[in-house]
């Protein structure tokens, strides 16, 4: 249930910038003026440009990055935010098992995790200024098929981030997206599914994009390699607003997940020399498309085959 400086927030973003009496406020909201009056000092305790005039009551004249609910906008599910968690894909799977809570298109949002996992059980780096997010979805589909999930996530972030930003990344196959030769986002889909019939029960996509986060507040080992949109700290759009269009944009592909024509698109790695892990020992390859399953098709000592899962750097073991 949103709090009652949840709902004021959503009430004056509905107004447009007018003003709001108290009293109608207070109505609207079903609470007590002085209510409303101590959610509008809290939110401008958080950063909100709120303005108070008497005789003409309250105005939303700017904004502010806070994580909330009502700052994401309308949503169809349930959302689950808070400023640090310990991965939002462990919220997300903690939620899975109690289906009321959970419907299809449940969101947990976070501003910071302390545990954040990537592939292969890594630690996924989240420093304040990131989006970190996980979708829940309950899609009908076989566990087989679950791979165009994954791909249609990195299509939704890119597009998300041009309607946003007007900025184009591009996706390294198969779940990374990089923008300026740097890593910006990763993205972890995991799933459970029912032995018997082969389908899948839940999945929880989630999302770690580095949207206003600064060269310094990565590790000396991540920073070689990540980066972010916006290095200086300062990004055109809050994190609730774009977790918000990211979801909006995957939910959009539901349930046919029609991605793969726009993720070839934007897939940069066919045509390239790669260094294909996560299958044994590295070996060089070279990355010749994506084909109709989502695979990356390479080639090496003169056979091609189909990679369903690994990982590939655009660069080979050796020359």
């Amino acid at each position: 249930m949103a709090s009652t400086k949840e709902e004021l927030l959503a009430a004056l973003q509905a107004a447009g910038g007018g003003f709001c009496s108290g009293q109608a406020l207070a109505e609207q909201l079903g609470v007590s003026r002085a209510a409303v009056n101590k959610a509008a000092q809290a939110l401008q305790k958080q950063g909100w440009q709120l303005e108070a005039v008497p005789r003409r009551g309250y105005r939303l004249a700017g904004t502010a990055d806070l994580l909330c609910a009502a700052a994401l906008g309308p949503w169809p599910a349930p959302v689950y935010c808070q400023e640090v968690t310990d991965s939002t894909n462990a919220a997300a799977k903690r939620l899975a098992a109690e289906p009321e809570r959970s419907p299809h298109g449940t969101l947990i949002l976070a501003g910071r995790q302390t545990a954040g996992r990537g592939r292969w059980g890594r630690r996924f780096e989240s420093p304040p200024g990131g989006v970190y997010m996980t979708l829940l979805l309950r899609p009908k589909l076989r566990a087989v098929d679950a791979l165009a999930i994954t791909g249609s996530a990195a299509v939704a972030v890119c597009r998300a981030v041009e309607t946003l930003c007007g900025i184009s990344p591009g996706i390294k196959w198969v779940n990374d997206l990089y923008y300026k030769g740097k890593k910006v986002c990763g993205i972890l889909t995991e799933a459970a599914s029912d032995l018997d019939t082969g389908a899948v029960e839940w999945v929880a996509v989630g999302i770690g994009l580095n949207l206003a986060v600064p060269p310094q507040a990565f590790g000396p080992e991540v920073g070689r390699i990540a980066g972010s949109l916006y290095p200086s700290g300062s990004a055109p759009v809050s994190r609730a607003a774009m977790a918000a269009e990211i979801g909006r944009q995957l939910l959009a592909l539901c349930p046919d997940f029609d991605y793969l024509a726009e993720y070839r698109a934007r897939c940069f790695v066919p045509g390239h020399w790669v260094t294909v892990s996560g299958n044994g020992a590295p070996y060089s390859a070279r990355a010749i498309a994506i084909d109709d399953a989502g695979r990356l098709v390479v080639e090496t000592g003169g056979r091609q085959f189909a990679l369903a899962q690994g990982e590939v750097s655009v660069k080979p073991a050796s020359l």
